[in-house]
């Protein structure tokens, strides 16, 4: 079934699969000391510049929970969006694994600013309260929303003059890239983002997710960090090889510029349709529109996505790599059928 439940829900692209298929040959030692592996480094460096160490993990939840333990000790606290994905969408991996505070901060978009932030740098020395360490972003936000280089630059300026880390969360950094056609430097080392989670699998990878750390004393430890945290790949070939064509080939562009498309389409023949009511921009490949509760209920009988907030009638509608203009014609038929 095919549905606009999430870019989880597809595949894996065809040349991605072919690698898988190159790479499953002969012996390569395991742990990371394999020839793809070794490959895949110098070329996140050629990317992101000399001082870049990439580390492969399972998930992206790992990913995040591997970043932020090489930022904190557990006496600090993490700042981030309410909406963030590690406040909401991580069963609380965060702070188990981290052991430090979360706190959230209320936006109307997914985004922090500056001056959203400033009222929590409080209390820095006072050894009643946890201390202020790391701010998380994403790139897109959960509601689809798109952080611009002087945005992300903002933040990592202003937070840098108070000894704390940006960590950038990248899951769907292609779709970012392609909706500002800049280059994964300009969104991350460019603005000053400290260490970042690099995410493939949702723009067609099997299973693709790397830590990158761009200050040397944030990847010291990584390497322990990510084996305690059970991240680490015996063979970690499988998820090195996907990356060489995914950069290389820029499937990773082509992938993402498909997925914003299809999804710029499916907002201009939802409000065709008179749906009107959309909460947030669609900016990359999230769509956050409002339906009263009988037509959600009737909508899910037809086709498959997920209601974002129960309260607000809020359904999220996510485009993938592989959608095409036919997945936009069912649902929008199915959209018919119910109004």
């Amino acid at each position: 079934m095919r549905s606009f439940g999430s870019d989880n829900h597809s595949g894996v692209h065809p040349v991605i699969m072919q690698a898988l298929t190159e790479a499953n040959r002969d012996h390569q030692i395991a742990y990371g000391d394999d020839d793809y592996t070794a490959r895949l480094k110098a070329l996140i460096k050629g990317l992101f510049g000399a001082t870049a160490e990439p580390y492969l993990v399972f998930n992206g939840t790992g990913a995040n929970v591997v970043s932020l333990r090489a930022c904190v000790q557990p006496f600090h606290s993490i700042l981030c969006a309410e909406t963030a994905h590690i406040a909401v969408d991580e069963c609380g991996a965060p702070e188990f694994m981290t052991h430090a505070a979360l706190r959230t901060i209320p936006t109307p978009d997914g985004k922090l600013t500056p001056e959203r932030i400033a009222p929590h740098l409080v209390n820095f020395g006072f050894e009643h309260h946890s201390q202020p360490k790391v701010v998380y972003i994403s790139e897109c936000t959960e509601l689809g929303t798109v952080y611009t280089p002087e945005e992300i630059k903002a933040i990592a300026d202003f937070i840098h003059g108070y000894g704390m880390y940006l960590h950038l969360d990248g899951a769907r950094i292609a779709n970012a890239a392609v909706a500002l056609q800049k280059s994964f430097k300009e969104l991350t080392v460019d603005c000053g983002v400290d260490i970042m989670s690099f995410g493939a699998t949702k723009n067609g990878l099997m299973m693709g997710e790397m830590v990158i750390a761009f200050r040397p004393e944030l990847a010291e430890n990584l390497k322990y960090l990510r084996k305690q945290s059970a991240q680490l790949y015996s063979k970690m070939r499988y998820a090195a090889c996907q990356f060489m064509p995914y950069f290389q080939q820029e499937i990773w562009r082509e992938n993402a510029a498909n997925a914003n498309r299809m999804a710029q389409l499916l907002r201009t023949r939802i409000e065709e349709v008179g749906y009107q009511e959309f909460t947030q921009k669609t900016e990359a490949n999230i769509l956050l529109f409002k339906l009263p509760k009988e037509k959600i209920e009737s909508l899910l009988q037809h086709t498959f996505f997920y209601v974002w907030n129960e309260n607000t009638g809020e359904i999220r509608l996510v485009t993938s790599w592989d959608t095409t203009e036919e997945d936009v014609d069912f649902f929008i038929q199915s959209l018919r059928l119910i109004s």
